[in-house]
């Protein structure tokens, strides 16, 4: 159990109650709700309008691929959703917590227990091996007792079929492998939710394909997985795709 779920200083919404005259049913499942987002970014030019009053449900265990063109909004939306910034109006629900509510401090926090994130440029640490850099967010959040951090990092890296490299650093292995290893930093913690940002990005179609079959592995085993990207061979991976054009949803 995620100790955030307990923490009395963090704002929660009940999904089973009534909300605008609307009914929402118990345990409907959804992980992340977005309600009437709306981001309007202050510009020398005059306000541009980034999402306009996106509404969005994604459910426990489901592969999202989240795409649209550069400028589409798609990007944005996922910094809603991870609280990296916030709406000019509207809420951002996600694994029951109102996260556009949180101060900075809890926030940090939340996310640390909470999100998974994937990189297109991978961001491992270029001194530490696979095994160090898989273990900094448990050092970060001190989510696993300190004797056992290794072996859960000799596990992950074995869950993503790299733990033959895991003592060498990040220069010493293909990028396809790098983003790999990304992928097992971002379970370290064991969150609900994977958020992966144009993670084929730099990795020729079959490789992508590869990080691909993990994102799905990872939805079989109970994650819930959204990949933000501008290339639709995504679609054939995900269990849902959504195409963001002019900061509003269209469904594929």
């Amino acid at each position: 159990m995620l100790r955030l779920m307990a923490n009395q200083d963090l704002e929660y919404t009940d999904s089973s109650a009534p909300r605008n005259g609307q009914s929402h049913s118990p345990g409907n499942g959804h992980l992340i709700e977005l309600r009437d987002l709306v981001k309007v970014y202050k510009t020398p030019a005059g306000d541009f309008p980034a999402l306009n009053g996106i509404n969005l449900k994604v459910g426990r265990g489901e592969f999202l691929a989240v795409l649209g063109k550069s400028g589409a909004g798609k990007s944005t939306l996922i910094n809603m959703i991870t609280c990296i910034d916030s709406p000019t109006s509207g809420e951002v629900i996600v694994n029951r917590a109102v996260v556009h509510t949180l101060n900075e401090d809890q926030k940090a926090r939340w996310r640390g227990e909470n999100l998974g994130v994937v990189f297109q440029f991978f961001q491992l640490l270029p001194s530490l091996n696979l095994i160090e850099n898989v273990t900094i967010p448990m050092d970060f959040r001190n989510t696993y007792p300190l004797g056992e951090r290794k072996e859960r990092a000799l596990h992950l890296l074995e869950q993503v079929g790299i733990a033959e490299h895991a003592y060498k650093t990040p220069a010493k292995i293909s990028g396809g492998q790098q983003q790999r290893v990304a992928i097992a930093r971002a379970l370290a913690n064991d969150p609900p939710v994977i958020v992966a940002d144009e993670p084929t990005g730099n990795l020729d179609s079959r490789t992508a394909g590869e990080i691909f079959v993990l994102f799905s592995a990872l939805v079989d085993q109970g994650k819930t997985v959204l990949v933000v990207s501008h290339d639709k061979e995504v679609a054939k991976w995900a269990t849902r795709s959504i195409e963001i054009a002019d900061g509003e949803i269209n469904t594929l």
